[in-house]
């Protein structure tokens, strides 16, 4: 590319960046740190390897302090996160064709035991015991890419307990120890209350979820449609005046009426067709409160058997009953978009690279983490739109 042309592309990138974060983050009350919100993000989508701060005050020419004010920035400056996600999660929102909202949990290695949240657990990808934090990111996935929108951190142990650990670290008094479906939920109330935001399904892997089913209830509650894939143990109820209560594994391998489905899929040796097997009727949740008993959601079952039987059979439960099984299986791409854009936050955007031990200063991190893959991977010719308060939701729309 000759020379004029490049820097053509790079003066274009500098004004798209600079209308981008004008208006993600408006909320930050001072130009100076707008100014290093500027700084921090261009680090992030140009500085190689780690991406520190000092690695980005050298990649940007700055002065030897820079590198200092970019860490305050981050780990000590008293701004809030919440209203520049919220303005994030508009602007993907209005700027793409959104089809689902999904959940992936990301595990962060870390060495030593002082930043928020480090704990040593099992990772039951490497079968190995590890040193890290542990955090549930909210996705939307849109178009050939899955948006990071909003995290939050899972505490538990010393960090629920020890008021010394937590006060060095600035976690709130609201913030303790609680499940993974405890933050799905909280994640989706979050959503629900902003109307701007798409009323798209919601495509989670609840096979690892102890609460699997207090999760499909509270999403029921919010009057979310879901489609979840559970453990064969997942408990259902089938008929209406002598219902049973079976497992998903049992209804769809057992005598009730089944019926298969041939739908597309992409494997690596090119297009094929899967054989879905459906219940015949619907499924409900086992009672759990009054406030469902009358109306209580109703959900289809899908099984797709392991190939040639050398994995286990999977399941999912969705309340998308007048969809067909070809639709259903299609919102699944969500699934395999978010762990794309999981390994590409690593690999490209320093989600791990995060140097603070405050809660404040990695949700911070986190933020701007966001922002940068938003900005890299929105459709180039879409127009920021100048966002106004939100309409305030229906009462009692976050259930």
């Amino acid at each position: 590319m000759p020379w004029g042309e490049i820097r053509a592309a790079a003066t274009d990138e500098a004004a798209r960046a600079h209308t981008f974060l004008e208006e993600i983050f408006q909320p930050l009350q001072r130009a100076e740190q707008r100014r290093w919100a500027r700084a921090y993000l261009r680090g992030l989508l140009h500085v190689s390897g780690r991406k520190t701060p000092r690695r980005m005050a050298r990649a940007e020419a700055l002065p030897p302090a820079a590198a200092q004010s970019l860490h305050q920035f981050i780990n000590a400056s008293p701004w809030d996160w919440e209203p520049v996600r919220r303005r994030l999660a508009s602007q993907v929102a209005a700027s793409t064709t959104p089809y689902a909202w999904t959940v992936a949990e990301l595990t962060i290695p870390k060495r030593g035991e002082h930043s928020v949240g480090v704990h040593r657990r099992l990772d039951p990808a490497t079968g190995l015991i590890v040193n890290c934090q542990r955090a549930l990111g909210l996705f939307l996935a849109a178009g050939a890419h899955c948006y990071p929108l909003d995290w939050s951190l899972v505490l538990g142990g010393a960090w629920n307990r020890d008021p010394r650990r937590r006060l060095r670290a600035r976690v709130p008094e609201t913030e303790t120890a609680r499940s993974d479906g405890s933050h799905v939920l909280e994640l989706a109330g979050g959503v629900v209350t902003r109307p701007r935001l798409p009323g798209v399904p919601w495509i989670l892997d609840l096979t690892r979820c102890d609460d699997a089913s207090r999760v499909l209830d509270g999403l029921a509650r919010l009057r979310l449609d879901v489609v979840c894939e559970v453990g064969r143990g997942q408990v259902v109820r089938t008929g209406n005046r002598s219902p049973t209560v079976i497992t998903v594994g049992e209804l769809m391998e057992g005598r009730y009426a089944r019926q298969p489905h041939a739908v597309p899929r992409q494997a690596a040796a090119g297009p094929s067709r899967a054989l879905v097997h459906t219940y015949a009727g619907t499924v409900r949740l086992p009672r759990r409160g009054s406030s469902l008993d009358d109306a209580p959601a109703a959900y289809r079952v899908l099984r797709l058997p392991g190939p040639h039987g050398c994995r286990p059979d999977r399941y999912w439960i969705t309340s998308l009953t007048d969809r067909s099984v070809e639709d259903v299986m299609t919102a699944l791409r969500g699934r395999v978009a978010v762990r794309t854009a999981v390994a590409a936050l690593r690999e490209h955007f320093g989600v791990l690279d995060f140097e603070g031990r405050s809660f404040p200063g990695w949700h911070h991190h986190m933020t701007l983490v966001s922002a940068a893959y938003a900005f890299r991977h929105l459709p180039r010719g879409s127009v920021l739109t100048p966002m106004t308060p939100e309409p305030a939701a229906p009462a009692g729309a976050a259930g």
